[in-house]
């Protein structure tokens, strides 16, 4: 049984009106961590309340920024980054002589890009104070004194307040519940905004407090609060209350969380305890990991590596025009005349040549800053946020059902889900619905219910070889078909149970009608749920911890055990009299309740009859109640124990359960033990309770057993069939039973017919015989030695299948094995052997044991890991893991919150990874490498011409022509790319899976390709830069014969370079859109406006591209001439190369491409 911890039934092991005892165990009160004074119902002027209360206010601020820090810690997050603060550098040298541009334009773009970004900053963060401003101002009613209570916002709360709660609305603090509408004090919670969950949460303050439920009453209430210090734990408040001169312990049981909403109840009165920042759900409000991907962190490499050409080439030039200058005069003769050498500034003084070739230096770096994308980093955010949008917007993501789309939470992983090597998943709630139903059940021996489940149905589909399975589905399926007719009238949630000798009071006749008497109230009464009567039917329903515990309620429901109400101390049903043959009511007095643990296993509640007797009934795993049976409680055990495992390979969910009858003076020493313990404010106080609760649920009776199928979700099998398509590793964490896991694997199709399994487990006659003798030293030793042996041999039969055949392997380990097998000796031989199998499932799994498989996957294979999970147990894998996802489901919004994306069901997760993955994977690669080609094509360019000019130091291109290359002419078609460009259709994507490997094998973000795209850049730059200079160098340019000058030049290789690079996105993209269009044409045009426009200012402002457009090129023939040969010239070699491979080494996409286009031709259907 799968059942959250949480803490509300504890209120009824808490009896009103017994004197507590603080003695040793309060010792803590007061100490290190525990040193929490509230004084309730101070007045805000009270010296003593602000001498002890310096607490924190109530207003919360979730900023990252405020007026006053935005722009410096603004600043110092941009300039963080090297390439920005490369470019800060540069700018601020524009200011000196040595700047072979002005400053201004060497510091706009930068202060565009990063005034871009600060501006994104700033709205991010806007909205969040927006939000903030909303919370805060909110209203609540509190007590201002002398029984006033009026209207004040929720910032306004001090510590110690009494405030009054009315229904639906939320908490504004953490509160400790005084007294409500209610005479017992018992209020009702929704703890959505906490945890996700939507089912009531009951409460309950003190006995002595619960007669304050009225405004005049709380005129003059006075106590002191001592307790734990603020902290993130939502489930546990220890502390203490003086009232009266009585000391009163404090339990979760009577705190109120913020952010929770009261529920069926009218009102509330409390006392804050907790504000603001203090409180435990802002506590809880960290960031998750900060995750990047692993194209982010190859870039920034990338980065580093420009940095070093550009390093090496102002050196290399600075050394050769140091030598060039220093030959310029020697002994009085002037090589260069027309640069006057002997008159010359320290800038170009051959007597000072190594300061002239220093001060080059620093003029170079500024020169060919141009290798460096200075939008690259605002680009990819850009683009990330606009993906994000697209995979949020994703219909086919949209789970109508619970109106949740997916949701990606953070923008920085996106490529990351295209590269996905090895998925590992929680089972329940994530492949299964996590929504139980009752199937099956064993009472007294029997086994009654003829459902076919889902398991069964699979094991049917795959085993051609044996009749008898389908004889046994087939049969079980006639018999449902004929009972379903009869019986069945509409479907019940929770309830698939059929059975014509236990439903419609026929399990009167049955030969121990005693025992499924004692089973069925058993599970009405053995639980925390909470009824909900409607007036106007009378149908009862439930509002219960999990979806097994109100699966148990509402099948006593429907075979005639109905529970209907429940008080503080009582809880009532109404039954069938098998004597009499007439319903009956029946009523229990809850004296106990000994809740449900991992730990534990099991639940327990001591309840007292009409007629005196003293009840425990329990429930739980068979792993830790066979053993607490009496000699003579075991009549039916082996039966049981048959059909337990009977129902763990049908796939179900399996608990025990028992009983025992309690005299008197046995449940007196038990009451005063545990009430003791109970009242006690200890940090062990947990395992006390759990020692004492363990030594009376002994010599149990049992009664039989309850089997609940949690269903696969929709689209489960098919999804995990294409991820396998696609070379997907899938593993599988579950605490499960290994049969049960086992099948549930055969049904999802993890584990397939044919598959080699290979089981390595602790259940050996070795360590069992151990286990007798209790030698936990020797059971470690031979435990950690069979799991080693187990890993060698699994490793051994691998290596003997391989090359002989294809056979495809599948590990199935347990918890136990886990524990040694993750240990620093065997981890690596361990995940060796796992890597080599197709499909991996570790049974009995601990939450801690799943981060640590995670960890031991990332770390040890370097690939990339995706973890996927929907409750509490699973956010330490989804934090450990490279990519984190949440399922939305019924446990909560725990993995949710600690997710990187969130789906509404497994099966989007196809969607999720083969589409919008392998598109982000290849977008934001191309996108990055095109990025550097067209960087390198206009930085190359630069230096060739310094080559040219005998490194002057001047540039080719006008200072502002050099400016707007990154920013207006060249990078809105890259960003068109990274958003819209698609190698093939959704469709394809999701029909050839191989094709994800694209991604896993990082082949479109390799070095070999990116280095090919900077060799591209180099070879296009060498194109454009001597057809120019030879095309236009001296010759006659127009009709007057007037010869091309450096400005002309220039200006005449810039627009060959706008041509190129844009023409080149054109050729790279694959799938074009009018935005692209817009994008790649609209730069080209935008070039020639500008230079028009420009060119028409005064001189003073255009300098030396005055008319150069208007008067020299435009009128030009030659001018378009070489602009349309060089464009040309320029993408032959990639147009060459691209089509050569594509011929002979296709890849994956450009095979599928071929084939679309051969069926699009031979069908003429659109696709």
């Amino acid at each position: 049984m799968k059942m959250k911890k949480i803490h509300f039934s504890k209120i009824y092991s808490f009896k009103f009106g017994k004197k507590t005892k603080f003695r040793r165990e309060h010792s803590q009160i007061g100490r290190q961590g525990y040193s929490r004074v509230v004084l309730c119902n101070e007045l805000q002027d009270s010296f003593e309340s602000d001498l002890i209360r310096n607490y924190a206010d109530n207003s919360v601020r979730s900023t990252k920024y405020t007026v006053a820090s935005f722009f410096p810690k603004s600043l110092f997050e941009q300039f963080r980054r090297i390439a920005n603060f490369y470019f800060l550098v540069v700018g601020i040298l524009a200011f000196t002589k040595l700047a072979p541009y002005t400053a201004v334009s060497a510091i706009l773009p930068l202060c565009i890009i990063v005034g871009a970004t600060m501006v994104k900053e700033g709205i991010e963060d806007l909205r969040r104070k927006k939000q903030d401003i909303e919370v805060n101002n909110r209203k609540v009613i509190f007590h201002k004194g002398d029984g006033n209570f009026e209207y004040t916002e929720w910032k306004n709360l001090k510590v110690g307040n009494i405030v009054k709660i009315k229904k639906d609305e939320f908490f504004p603090a953490d509160l400790l519940l005084l007294s409500s509408s209610y005479e017992d004090a018992v209020c009702y919670v929704e703890t959505m905004n906490l945890d996700g969950e939507t089912n009531l949460k009951l409460k309950q303050g003190l006995e002595v407090t619960s007669s304050l439920n009225e405004e005049v009453k709380l005129h003059d209430f006075k106590a002191t609060v001592k307790c734990e210090d603020p902290n993130a734990n939502l489930y546990s408040f220890v502390g203490s209350m003086e009232f009266e001169g009585q000391k009163y312990p404090l339990s979760p049981q009577q705190l109120l969380l913020r952010d929770s909403k009261l529920r069926n109840t009218d009102y509330v009165f409390g006392a804050v305890i907790f504000t603001g920042h203090d409180t435990k759900v802002i506590q809880n409000s960290t960031d998750p990991p900060s995750k990047r991907s692993k194209i982010e962190k190859k870039m920034d490499k990338i980065i580093y590596f420009l940095f070093g050409v550009l390093f090496l080439i102002a050196f290399v030039g600075s050394i050769i025009f140091g030598i060039v200058t220093k030959r310029d005069l020697h002994n009085g003769f002037m090589k260069r005349w027309y640069l006057r050498p002997d008159d010359s500034t320290i800038f170009f003084d051959p007597k000072r040549v190594v300061a002239a070739s220093v001060y080059h230096f620093l003029t170079a770096l500024m020169l060919y800053n141009f290798f460096i994308p200075i939008s690259l980093y605002f680009s990819i955010e850009l683009v990330k946020i606009l993906q994000s949008i697209f995979i949020n917007q994703d219909i086919n993501m949209y789970y109508e059902e619970l109106d949740k789309p997916a949701l990606a939470r953070t923008s920085n992983l996106n490529e990351e889900l295209g590269q996905i090597d090895t998925i590992l998943s929680d089972k329940t709630g994530t492949l299964t619905c996590n929504s139980m139903e009752f199937i099956k059940c064993s009472v007294a021996g029997v086994a009654y219910g003829r459902v076919v489940t889902e398991v069964e149905q699979a094991i049917g589909s795959i085993s051609n070889s044996s009749p008898m399975i389908h004889e046994h589905v087939n049969r079980l399926e006639r018999t449902v078909d004929s009972s379903e007719s009869h019986d069945r009238k509409e479907p019940i949630k929770g309830f698939n149970f059929i059975d014509e000798r236990i439903m419609n009071g026929n399990w009167v006749n049955e030969p121990r009608a005693d025992v499924i008497q004692k089973f069925f109230r058993l599970l009405a009464v053995c639980h925390t749920a909470i009824p909900e009567v409607d007036d106007d039917t009378g149908r009862v329903t439930y509002e219960a911890e999990s979806p097994d515990e109100a699966a148990f309620v509402i099948a006593a429901r429907e075979v005639g055990f109905t529970f209907y109400k429940r008080s503080q101390n009582s809880l009532s049903m109404r039954e069938l009299d098998p004597v009499s043959g007439n319903e009956v009511e029946r009523t229990y007095k809850i004296l106990h309740v000994l809740e449900f643990n991992s730990s534990r296993k099991r639940m327990s509640v001591i309840v007292k009859d009409e007629e005196g007797r003293i009840l425990l009934l329990c429930k739980g795993a068979d792993s830790v109640m066979f053993e607490r049976l009496a000699l003579n409680g075991r009549e039916f055990q082996e039966k049981t124990m048959e059909h337990v495992g009977e129902y763990a390979d049908a796939g179900l969910r399996t608990l025990i359960l028992a009983y025992r009858e309690l005299d008197e003076e046995e449940y007196n020493e038990f009451d005063n033990k545990f009430m003791e313990v109970k009242n006690s404010v200890t940090v062990d106080r947990e395992s006390l309770i759990e020692e004492l609760s363990d030594k009376i649920e002994r010599n149990l009776v049992l009664l039989g057993a309850t089997a609940v199928e949690d269903k696969l979700q929709d689209g489960v099998p098919e999804c995990i069939e294409k991820l396998a398509q696609a070379r997907i590793k899938i593993w599988v964490l579950t605490g499960d039973k290994m049969e049960t896991a086992i099948n549930i694997g055969f049904s999802c199709r993890l584990l397939r017919q044919g598959m080699k399994q290979i089981i390595i487990h602790l259940e050996i006659p070795e360590i069992q015989a151990l286990e007798k003798h209790e030698d936990k030293m020797a059971i470690i030793k031979v435990s950690r030695e069979s799991v080693y042996q187990q890993i060698s041999e699994g490793s051994k039969l691998l290596s003997a299948s391989k090359g002989t055949s294809q056979q495809a392997f599948a590990l199935i380990i347990d918890g136990k094995s886990l524990v040694y097998a993750l240990e620093d000796d065997i981890k690596n031989k361990f995940l060796e052997l796992a890597t080599r199998c197709a499909s991996v499932i570790c049974c009995r799994s601990s939450p801690k044991q799943k981060a640590l498989v995670t960890r031991l996957v990332k770390e040890g294979t370097g690939k990339t890991t995706l973890a996927i999970g929907d409750g509490a147990n699973d956010v330490g894998m989804i934090q450990e893991a490279d990519v984190g996802v949440g399922i939305s489901g019924v446990e909560g919004m725990q993995a949710v919150m600690s997710s990187d994306i969130a789906i509404a069901q497994f099966r989007y997760l196809e969607r999720l990874l083969l589409v919008h993955g392998h598109w982000c994977y290849r977008r934001m690669s191309s996108m990055i490498c095109f990025f550097f080609y067209k960087n390198i094509t206009f930085g190359f360019t630069i230096f060739l011409y310094e080559v040219y000019a005998s490194f002057s130091g001047q540039p080719a291109y006008n200072d502002w022509f050099l400016s707007f290359y990154s920013v207006m002419f060249s990078s809105l078609p890259v960003i068109a790319l990274g958003v819209f460009d698609q190698d093939v259709s959704a469709r394809y994507c999701q029909k050839f899976p191989i094709l994800y490997q694209e991604g896993v094998q990082n082949v479109l973000f390799s070095w070999r390709r990116i280095l090919s795209w900077m060799l591209n850049g180099f070879i296009s730059a060498i194109t454009i830069f001597f057809f120019c200079t030879k095309a236009i160098g001296l010759k006659a340019f127009d009709e007057n014969g007037k010869t091309a000058g450096k400005d002309m030049l220039g200006a005449t290789m810039y627009t060959c370079v706008v041509w190129v690079v844009n023409l080149q996105m054109a050729l790279a993209v694959q799938y074009f859109t009018l935005i692209q269009h817009i994008a790649i044409w609209g730069s080209i045009a935008l070039w020639h406006f500008f230079m028009f426009v420009y060119g028409s200012l005064p001189s003073s402002f255009s300098t030396n591209a005055y008319k150069v457009f208007v008067e020299t090129l435009a009128p030009s023939p030659s001018f378009w001439i070489v602009t349309l040969f060089v464009a040309v010239s320029s993408l032959i070699p990639y147009f060459s190369c691209s089509t050569i491979k594509m011929w002979l080494f296709p890849m994956h996409h450009e095979r599928i491409q071929w084939m679309r286009y051969e069926s699009k031709k031979k069908t003429n259907e659109p696709e």
